[in-house]
C-alpha cells in the first residue's frame, strides 16, 4: 500500500530521491500517487483481470470487444500519464526516480503480464520504464515481476 512505502521511506530515511523532501519534487510524488488509485491501477488491473482471470474463472474467453473496451480505457490514462505525469522529464518528479515511478512502473507490469503490450507504441513510456528499471537494477527488477509475467502459464 501507498501509506505503508511513505511509512518505510521516513522509518528507514531512504535516499532523499525515492521520497523527495524538496516540497515541490514531494508534492509531485503526492500527485501520483493519489491519481493512480482510480486511473492506472484501476485500468490497469481491470485488464488484468478481464485477459487473465474471468477466463480462468468461467472456462470461456472475453468476447474481443470486451477486451478492446477495457484497452481502450486503460490507453485514455496512459495518455493522460504521459502528459501529465512524465512530461518531458526523465521521471514523475524531475531527474531522479521516486516511488511514484516505482509504484507506476508496478502497476503497468499487471497488463504486460497478461499479454499487453502497452509499452509498443508508446517510445516515451517505454523510456521512462528503461530508465526506472536502470534506477532499481534490471535483475531485480525481473525477478521481482517474474511471477505476474508468468501467469498466463497458470
Amino acid at each position: 500500500s501507498i501509506a505503508i512505502l511513505l511509512y518505510l521511506a521516513r522509518k528507514f530515511k531512504t535516499p532523499d530521491h525515492w521520497y523527495p523532501s524538496d516540497l515541490q519534487k514531494r508534492a509531485k510524488v503526492d500527485e501520483y500517487l493519489s491519481w493512480q488509485h482510480v486511473s492506472i491501477r484501476g485500468k490497469g488491473s481491470k485488464l488484468f483481470l478481464t485477459k487473465v482471470f474471468l477466463p480462468l474463472l468461467t472456462g470461456q474467453p472475453v468476447p474481443p470487444e470486451k477486451l478492446e473496451g477495457v484497452a481502450e480505457k486503460l490507453n485514455v490514462v496512459l495518455k493522460q500519464f504521459e502528459e501529465k505525469f512524465l512530461q518531458d522529464k526523465p521521471f514523475i518528479a524531475g531527474s531522479e526516480v521516486s516511488l511514484a515511478d516505482l509504484v507506476a512502473l508496478v502497476e503497468l507490469m499487471q497488463p504486460v503480464g497478461a499479454g499487453y503490450d502497452l509499452f509498443q507504441q508508446r517510445p516515451k513510456l517505454a523510456e521512462w520504464r528503461g530508465r526506472v528499471e536502470e534506477a532499481v537494477g534490471k535483475q531485480l527488477f525481473q525477478e521481482a515481476h517474474e511471477g505476474i509475467l508468468n501467469i498466463q502459464n497458470l
